[in-house]
């Protein structure tokens, strides 16, 4: 029998692993990579009694290898809350998934264990960009502004280490960053112990200012678009950038792409004040989806970015004029 851990390598994956392994120690295989790769269960070479437990990937992208291993005599314990499409109704599987706005897997995590390590649950949902939800969700805490910022920090530093086309591209392999996390039930001890969280705010805030200097293909009040460069450091900030530009301009929609050859790949954020539409509109892209208020495309041809933009500008609201 194999037991398999297979999770998101950003970090509302890696936070909502952690938890539960906080709370049910295991040893197992990691399966695991960067942040839009999420077709991880074909990976495994299941078997009749092997254990998978699967978090932060979406289900319609992973259903056909999950009913394959669960046909060879697996069982599977499933969080998520990405779109799913059908949940297959099998008695080896145990689906906790919530495809909803305001929520993320670390969350539903949470729930699932009572609470028990609700810190990293708040570190998850300030990186899966969902600040209010994370302050309310610290609020039991009784943090400080100080601590509920090293929180923040924290988590959107471990998010933006999952961005890029490869594992090269990123400071630390998830599973290896998995691992440093491993020894602390406090994320404000990891942050304070571990170098690699002052390596990760190091490049994060670096990246960032590299993106800031570009100008935009499109600048109003209710639209954003990007085009970043074909460079390393544009694969590793681009989500980051997306959010930050969310967070700076609740009111409006934007989109933050990179150049990869013939293609672009597209972080689009819904208005943080009418959070949902993202998944929808990337989903009628190939290689397009995620979550309500925050979605994206692996590959848009050059030839279709007009159409991106057209469907960007219709899908949220009046459109902008652009510059």
């Amino acid at each position: 029998m194999a037991l398999y851990d297979i999770f998101n390598g950003d970090a509302d994956g890696i936070c909502a692993l952690h938890q539960l392994r906080l709370a049910q120690p295991r040893d197992s295989l990691l399966v695991t990579g960067v942040k839009r790769d999420v077709a991880l269960v074909a990976r495994v070479p299941t078997a009749q009694g092997d254990e998978l437990t699967v978090l932060d990937v979406s289900l319609a992208e992973n259903r056909a290898a999950v009913l394959a291993a669960l046909e060879a005599g697996a069982r599977c314990l499933y969080f998520d809350h990405h779109f799913p499409g059908d949940i297959p109704d099998h008695p080896g599987l145990e689906a906790h998934i919530a495809h909803r706005p305001g929520t993320c897997t670390s969350l539903i995590v949470d729930d699932y264990l009572g609470a028990r390590f609700r810190a990293w649950a708040v570190v998850a949902a300030f990186g899966d960009n969902l600040p209010a939800r994370a302050e309310q969700a610290a609020e039991p805490l009784a943090l400080g502004a100080e601590q509920l910022m090293l929180l923040r920090e924290l988590g959107e530093c471990m998010n933006y280490n999952a961005y890029g086309d490869a594992l090269e591209d990123l400071r630390f392999h998830p599973a290896e960053l998995y691992r440093r996390l491993k020894p602390f039930a406090d994320p404000r001890e990891f942050a304070r112990r571990d170098p690699a969280f002052e390596t990760l705010r190091e490049g994060y805030c670096a990246d960032l200012a590299k993106a800031a200097h570009i100008r935009p293909t499109l600048d109003g009040p209710s639209h954003y678009l990007v085009i970043l460069p074909d460079t390393t450091w544009a694969r590793r900030v681009h989500g980051a950038a997306a959010n930050r530009l969310a967070a700076a301009q609740p009111q409006r929609a934007h989109a933050v792409l990179v150049k990869r050859g013939s293609s672009y790949r597209a972080s689009v954020r819904a208005p943080t004040a009418q959070p949902f539409g993202t998944d929808e509109l990337c989903r009628r892209f190939p290689t397009g989806g995620g979550r309500p208020e925050a979605a994206g495309i692996d590959a848009l041809p050059v030839t279709r970015l007009g159409e991106f933009r057209q469907a960007f500008e219709s899908a949220f609201g009046s459109p902008a004029t652009g510059p």
